[in-house]
């Protein structure tokens, strides 16, 4: 059952106005629209229980609907809307069954190169960016915020684009790290400021298991730049190992932005 959320106070008099009652109660809702606690209460202090039985059904119908804006469909088998761009070498993506489920496989030896897509995305609509993923080999890096170490087993990338004042452009890297703490942000040691990274998973997170993660784009951006940032332009998927020359093996799956 959902914690209780809400406090409802519901004043009620008969019709002849001698009697006026007031009813208190907790209802078991995230956002119970009021005019839900209306009609619950009166049915309460009327012995109406097939309304209210019936209202208990409707309501959360009523209440906002989850809003999804898929980014991935590994289902499909296939990555036609997504583009490959090679920085040194060529990382091997490919989607694949695992765990009873398609995903897309990465493998990267001593080489960088992603999957982009270019979607716009309204941060103010759907600012949440859910996603799971998985590291089975992990990169031996001892400072990830040098050049040297700027190496990843997994990264997901946003971009949100200025197309005329192209120096203005912003990029959050949401990455699995090897020695960085959790919550640690800093500059991208290549691009500066203007990228930022921000270790999601760290070294001592589980291999060989499935993590999902749920980030708020939105304030993220916010906080780590000080600006409203309304609109993503693309999104990237990374696993990287040209700085280290080392090798790393992850999975990505279920990528979307939702409104909660």
């Amino acid at each position: 059952m959902p914690t209780p959320r809400k406090a409802h106070k519901i004043n009620y008099a008969s019709s002849d106005g001698a009697q006026v009652f007031s009813l208190h109660f907790k209802w078991q809702t995230k956002n119970l629209p009021s005019h839900c606690a209306q009609v619950i209460a009166c049915a309460l202090l009327s012995g109406l229980k097939s309304t209210l039985l019936l209202w208990i059904l409707i309501c959360p119908a009523l209440q906002a609907q989850e809003i999804t804006i898929p980014i991935s469909n590994f289902s499909s088998l296939q990555l036609n809307d997504w583009q490959q761009k090679s920085f040194k070498g060529e990382t091997q993506y490919q989607i694949v069954s695992i765990d009873k489920k398609a995903a897309l496989q990465a493998k990267s030896t001593a080489a960088a190169s992603s999957l982009y897509k270019e979607i716009r995305i309204d941060l103010h609509k759907t600012p949440y960016l859910n996603w799971s993923w998985r590291v089975d080999k992990k990169l031996s890096i001892n400072n990830e915020q040098s050049k040297q170490g700027d190496d990843f087993a997994a990264r997901i990338y946003l971009i949100s684009e200025n197309k005329w004042f192209f120096w203005k452009s912003k990029a959050i890297n949401y990455v699995w790290t090897n020695n960085t703490a959790k919550n640690t942000v800093w500059p991208n040691p290549f691009a500066g400021e203007n990228v930022m990274m921000h270790a999601i998973r760290s070294s001592d997170d589980l291999t060989k298991q499935w993590h999902t993660e749920k980030r708020n784009v939105l304030n993220d951006l916010k906080n780590i730049f000080g600006e409203d940032i309304r609109y993503i332009d693309a999104i990237a998927i990374m696993s990287d190992t040209d700085n280290s020359s080392g090798s790393a093996h992850s999975y990505y799956a279920n990528l979307y932005f939702s409104n909660q």
